[in-house]
């Protein structure tokens, strides 16, 4: 089995849900049963489904919890432009969270890529 924690992709996807949650403690209290609840859920996706792929013990099943996480990304993505769009990110807050976001889904991306190929 494989050490989650031994990933960079994990530190990475740790740190999204970090930025995610603090980002998301300042919407609006009508946001925190849509926009807040569904972005922390992606967030936290990303990161426990590296984990579950971790303990999985064929590398057909841990990558396919990689690509869950990759599509958890993904998603978390368009979650993030929908909040700056609605103006519930300043510029900043913006710009670093997709960054962060941008980061991750390029690790993951090359993980499941090094991995197809082996």
């Amino acid at each position: 089995m494989r050490d989650h924690r031994k990933l960079r992709v994990f530190d990475l996807a740790d740190e999204l849900v970090h930025i995610t949650y603090r980002m998301t403690a300042h919407f609006p209290r009508s946001e925190m049963f849509g926009l807040v609840a569904q972005m922390r859920r992606s967030a936290v996706s990303v990161a426990a489904n590296i984990v579950e792929g971790c303990a999985r013990e064929t590398k057909k099943e841990y990558l396919r919890f990689l690509v869950i996480s990759f599509s958890s990304v993904r998603e978390l993505g368009y979650y993030i432009n929908i909040a700056a769009e609605l103006g519930y990110l300043t510029g900043h807050e913006a710009q670093s969270t997709d960054e962060a976001h941008r980061r991750t889904a390029a690790a993951l991306a090359a993980l499941i890529k090094s991995l197809r190929n082996l």
